[in-house]
Order: C-alpha cells, then sequence, then structure tokens
C-alpha cells in the first residue's frame, strides 16, 4: 500500500505529470488501484511487487513532484489465513 500526499493539497501537479508522463513504474511493479480523499490529502495506492527495490525505483521516479510517499507492505488476507491456519489451535483450552 503506498500513501501519498499531496503538497498542500493540491492535486494538479501530480495529476499534471501522471498525465505528462504516465505511472513511470518500473517493470515488476503493478498498480491495482487508487483512491483518493476528498480534500485531496491523501491518495491510497495498491500496488503489487515480489521485489520492494521496485517501490524505490518508482519512489524516485517521483521525486520533486510535490507529494509524499510513505509505503506500508501489506500480506494478502488469504496468504495470512495459510500462516495463522495451523496455530489456531494452540494453546486453546478446548
Amino acid at each position: 500500500m503506498v500513501i501519498e500526499r499531496f503538497k498542500d493539497r493540491d492535486p494538479l501537479p501530480i495529476y499534471r505529470r501522471l498525465r505528462d508522463s504516465g505511472r513511470m513504474l518500473p517493470e515488476g511493479l503493478i498498480y491495482l488501484d487508487s483512491w483518493v480523499e476528498p480534500t485531496f490529502d491523501r491518495c491510497f495506492q495498491l500496488m503489487e511487487c515480489d521485489d520492494l527495490r521496485l517501490i524505490q525505483q518508482w519512489f524516485l521516479n517521483w521525486r520533486g513532484s510535490g507529494v509524499t510517499i510513505e509505503v506500508v507492505a501489506v500480506v494478502p488476507s488469504k496468504d495470512t489465513v495459510a500462516v495463522v491456519g495451523p496455530r489456531l489451535d494452540e494453546g486453546s483450552t478446548s
């Protein structure tokens, strides 16, 4: 999950750059979807990759664009269930 903060809540510089240059994603980094707060404070982007260095490359492509970027690594729920499932009965008093 990528959280972008628009400088001064102004999305125009970012959307101009997006229009003119595209997403500038390195090969292997997949953009899935995004959501923007109505106040133009933050944009939440869901991206997928196997190598976090791709996020770093993408981040560098957007340097100087008027946005700050926070990356939050997340694991799909179905994958978490696969990890947690075998331990569900640990410590059970039943």
